[in-house]
């Protein structure tokens, strides 16, 4: 069948298979070389992850490392190499879903015991510093939150010395005998000295923890500075993981100090003692109305510190009711932990990690939809104008040595004697000592057959349409 035999479709699709197939067999001299090349890079940066992961240095760490790297960089070449043979060359649906089927598989298993491994070398120091820069951040907001408590719980001494210039001043107005009408220092100017005492004295405890907090904050501020400074540092991450683990300690104990330090526990039981430990003086009036009036301007005194108390205790409270810092705590992490962690962080390298891996299925992808270009671009066309010209040299080397083997066995026979034209001899040859035998001989004669003229026997023409 010629081209002259083929529609015009039929040409062009014949012609489109031709190229791809010349295509193909260029490209074919060096995928395999390329695939290992992504092989072995894959192993290289799966033994990085490997080493990284495993805390001994030693000599059996090293070969296990090896080992690991090598298998996994001989599974890749393998399975990709199947697949860019088979798959591509299935013709059935079965086949095919089934071979898919299988690469997905295969694909997962790569990415389980080589991409991640892949990502921790490419991007495990940088997601530790994450992790350490993650750490910092949540150090910071509870020392940040210890210290707000701290200061708030601290505002408190506002509420206790209003508190105690309202005892003092009716303490003051009692002496002036505003108040019950006695004036001086009687039981009445007592009961009021007394607990504005007692509230001068909560004022200064909460007075006195002002300096403790503020430099417990500053310490704190410290210890962060150095450990920002020691994620940027230079050298292995993992030396700068154990400093920077000694000062999350440091920073931790700072936090509890702070939290210790606020006063609003301190406020809120002084504010239920302020009543429960009142204690009446003596009614020293030189007379029952005097001593009357004491008592009603006691009574009194009694229901203000109730009041006082009250506000103090609500105010603490508040306080106390705020949300306390968060419990934070450095804990090391390996650079493949810290890969998988914060993966969202690095996108980048996770997609360079199963790029490197996977890649190779994007080929399988190609070579099979060009195989499928090519059988198309086929079909309709008999053998003989699927015929390349590589095929037509192949096939006419074959004829030329098929006629010298046969020219050869000819030559052969020649030498020995047994031409096809001689004639064999039709029974025993007779012996010396017969009598001939009287009967005339009736078989016909024949002629000897002429021999055929030397030279090559077989086909002597091959005829081709090449269908170019």
């Amino acid at each position: 069948m010629s081209e002259q035999d083929l529609t015009r479709d039929e040409v062009n699709g014949l012609r489109s298979a031709r190229e791809l197939e010349g295509h193909l067999t260029w490209l074919d001299a060096f995928t395999p070389a390329a695939l290992g090349v992504l092989a072995v890079a894959s192993g290289i940066y799966t033994y990085l992850g490997v080493s990284s992961l495993l805390k001994d240095t030693g000599a059996m760490s090293f070969l296990a490392a090896v080992a690991y790297s090598i298998a996994v960089s001989v599974g890749i070449f393998v399975f990709w190499s199947y697949l860019l043979r088979l798959l591509p060359a299935m013709r059935t649906a079965g086949g095919f879903v089934g071979l898919s089927i299988a690469t997905l598989v295969g694909s997962v298993a790569i990415v389980a015991m080589s991409s991640w491994l892949n990502a921790a070398a490419l991007a495990g120091g940088a997601a530790v510093e994450q992790h350490l820069a993650r750490t910092v951040q949540d150090y910071q907001a509870s020392l940040e939150r210890a210290h707000l408590i701290a200061v708030s719980a601290q505002g408190l001494e506002r509420d206790v010395a209003r508190a105690r210039t309202s005892f003092e001043d009716l303490s003051e107005q009692e002496r002036a005998g505003e108040l019950s009408g006695a004036a001086g220092r009687g039981a009445v100017f007592r009961l009021l000295n007394q607990k504005a005492d007692e509230l001068r004295a909560l004022e200064a405890q909460i007075a006195a923890q002002n300096q403790p907090i503020q430099a417990a904050f500053e310490e704190g501020n410290d210890i962060l500075s150095r450990m920002r400074a020691l994620i940027v540092a230079q050298g292995p991450v993992d030396q700068r993981s154990v400093t920077f683990s000694e000062e999350s300690v440091r920073l931790a104990g700072v936090i509890t100090t702070l939290r210790q330090l606020q006063v609003a526990q301190l406020v809120a039981r002084a504010a239920e003692d302020l009543r429960a430990s009142v204690v009446l003086p003596e009614l020293d009036g030189a007379s029952a109305g005097v001593r009357q009036d004491q008592a009603a301007t006691i009574g009194s005194v009694l229901e203000a510190l109730d009041g006082r108390a009250a506000t103090l205790r609500t105010a603490a409270e508040e306080v106390l009711a705020m949300p306390p810092p968060q419990e934070t705590t450095y804990t090391p992490i390996s650079s493949a932990d810290a890969v998988i962690r914060y993966a969202g962080n690095f996108a980048p390298s996770w997609a360079g990690a199963i790029a490197i891996d996977l890649l190779p299925g994007v080929l399988v992808f190609i070579l099979a939809v060009t195989q499928a270009a090519i059988r198309r671009g086929k079909e309709g066309a008999g053998a003989e104008a699927t015929l390349t010209l590589a095929d037509l040299r192949a096939a006419m080397r074959a004829m030329k040595d098929i006629e010298g083997a046969m020219g050869a066995a000819e030559h052969a026979r020649h030498a020995r004697g047994d031409a096809p034209g001689r004639a064999a001899p039709h029974g025993p040859e007779p012996r010396p000592d017969a009598r001939p035998d009287p009967r005339p001989d009736l078989r016909p004669e024949t002629e000897p057959e002429a021999e055929p003229a030397p030279g090559p026997r077989g086909p002597s023409r091959l005829k081709i349409d090449a269908a170019e």
